[in-house]
């Protein structure tokens, strides 16, 4: 069985993860078929637009984090060709179908998409603050939210798709058995619209996105060194194994203190 399957319909290609046993995790073998997808649509002159949907319960629980305990190494390994879809060279639009849990990498595929759909099931999680030593702190950012909404993000709460549709982080919320008709009529309207137009329009959007500046991208990689290594595996473990995490924070307790700031890490 495949783990990522794909379709065509007309002008119109569907990339589906399927891994619904493990609700779509990123496995190393999943991350590369998806950029074999994506380069396929991307070189196809016949394809137009692309709906990116999961099998199961979940759209995509994220890092399969049973494969980086077995490799000692904490997330994903990046397949060795590059991703259109995730290194941003996809021209073409792509329209999410959230069928279900889109966590940590998952959610991020989300934000990727351009137009986006969910059934009202759907649960969204940025969860870096469970699993790094610095929170989500972009996503809020890039999604244009507002401060209190983009830190609940940051710190790992849960939201629904209706919250997420309130905030404008959703287009279309619908039951289970409308989220690909209503996917595939988001798509049949890009295709009524000048290619030129079409394409350009994506284009600009997505270059009108906010993103942090450097400065502040600079102060978030000093925070992810910023506390002890371990806890990286430690909060793996503890969720594979159902349990607590036995977290240490910080190996001097004093760095608690030390915190890097923007003039230091320049």
């Amino acid at each position: 069985m495949a783990v990522v399957e794909t379709e065509r319909q007309g002008q119109v290609f569907i990339v589906r993860m399927n891994r619904p046993e493990r609700l779509n995790a990123l496995s190393t073998e999943m991350r590369t078929e998806l950029a074999k997808a994506w380069t396929e649509f991307r070189v196809a002159k016949d394809l137009e637009v692309a709906i990116f949907t999961g099998t199961g319960r979940g759209f995509c629980a994220g890092e399969d984090m049973k494969e980086s305990l077995q490799k000692g190494v904490a997330g994903g390994q990046r397949p060795a060709m590059e991703d259109p879809f995730m290194s941003g060279a996809l021209e073409k639009p792509v329209i999410g179908a959230i069928n279900g849990f889109a966590m940590g990498g998952g959610f991020m595929l989300v934000e990727r998409t351009d137009l986006r759909v969910a059934v009202a099931e759907a649960v969204f999680e940025v969860s870096e603050a469970k699993r790094w030593l610095l929170g989500g702190y972009n996503h809020g950012h890039i999604a244009n939210v507002p401060y209190p909404i983009a830190m609940e993000m940051a710190l790992g709460f849960r939201f629904t798709a209706q919250r997420f549709y309130e905030v404008g982080f959703l287009n279309r919320v619908v039951e289970a058995d409308q989220l690909m008709p209503t996917a595939l009529g988001m798509a049949e309207h890009l295709l009524t619209l000048p290619p030129a137009s079409r394409v350009n329009t994506v284009h600009m959007m997505r270059q009108m996105r906010p993103a942090p500046a450097p400065e502040m991208q600079r102060l978030a990689a000093a925070l992810h060194d910023h506390g002890a290594k371990s806890d990286l595996m430690e909060s793996r473990a503890a969720f594979a194994e159902k349990r607590k995490p036995n977290f240490k924070g910080w190996n001097d307790p004093a760095d608690r203190y030390r915190l890097p700031t923007l003039d230091k890490a320049k």
